[in-house]
């Protein structure tokens, strides 16, 4: 797979060689070994370079997913091997990421000591799920729904969306507000066909407007950036301030849409560590005044 990997980066057997440190000839007869194997050609050769065919480009989008996987794998059996309990791969939504993952690693450094834990936060809840799948994560704290039947949800709490906005906006010297009085605001969203994003659009839709989206992020810190910037106001899932961001306010909705969130693992994959690291997900103690 890495010599394949190399070639079809690379689009020359020469300069493959040279990358990978060997000659040409046993180079080739790899290859040709390899698509032997599989019964199919890969590779289109001529005398200046190589072109992927329909196979090969399949391949090289795998086989780069599978040596980053076995390449993780390699860490995660030495760090156990050198005395750790276990690993676990753990992702975060957004707002979760700044609150409850560190309630969550500091629970599993005092009842899992030995526990190694591999954290990615600031993700949305498809690529969790996608993640999830295919056994890149193994927990993930997200927002539902979700479309996948391969996974089981812990459901821990739900939050109401509350509206961020620039500190200067005329709408920021109010209390209450209603969703309608956004109606000609421009808004940042996270990504399209996300958890909030979804509940954001529909809301809004039931307040009577489309909301005019005018950014779309993936990181909850880059989206109130924008909205400190004065690029537009926002919708988070917080019921108090998130950050001491300078430039920008949160308000409550009166027809505020509620969100859940929950911790997702897939079925079947239930193992004596996985069960006991979830239970530490059974009464998370956020600190009074941070977010939700």
């Amino acid at each position: 797979m890495r010599y394949f990997i190399a070639v079809a980066e690379e689009k020359h057997f020469g300069r493959a060689a040279e990358r990978l440190h060997m000659a040409q000839p046993p180079l080739s007869q790899q290859i040709k070994q390899l698509e032997e194997q599989l019964g199919t050609q890969l590779l289109v050769r001529n005398t200046r370079k190589v072109d992927l065919t329909a196979a090969g480009e399949l391949l090289l989008a795998r086989a780069r997913l599978l040596l980053a996987e076995v390449e993780k794998l390699e860490q995660d059996v030495r760090l156990v091997g050198q005395g750790a309990s276990g690993v676990l791969r753990v992702a975060f939504s957004g707002t979760a990421t700044y609150r409850l993952m560190p309630t969550i690693v500091q629970a599993a450094r005092r009842n899992m000591p030995g526990l190694r834990l591999s954290v990615q936060g600031e993700m949305l809840t498809p690529e969790m799920e996608i993640a999830l799948e295919e056994q890149r994560v193994d927990v993930a704290v997200l927002r539902p729904p979700i479309r996948s039947n391969q996974l089981s949800l812990k459901f821990l709490e739900k939050d109401e969306l509350v509206v961020a906005l620039p500190e200067d906006h005329e709408l920021a010297s109010r209390g209450l507000l209603d969703l309608a009085d956004l109606a000609e605001e421009p808004f940042i969203t996270y990504r399209m066909n996300s958890a909030v994003s979804n509940i954001s659009t529909e809301a809004c839709q039931r307040a009577g407007f489309s909301p005019h989206i005018v950014q779309e992020t993936q990181e909850t810190s880059t989206l109130l950036s924008f909205v400190a910037s004065g690029m537009g106001v926002a919708l988070v899932p917080t019921a108090r301030q998130m950050f001491a961001l300078q430039g920008i306010v949160f308000r409550q909705l009166r027809d505020a849409p509620e969100v859940d969130l929950a911790v997702a693992w897939k079925t079947g994959s239930e193992t004596a560590l996985l069960t006991k690291f979830l239970d530490l997900f059974e009464a998370p103690t956020p600190t009074e005044g941070t977010p939700a």
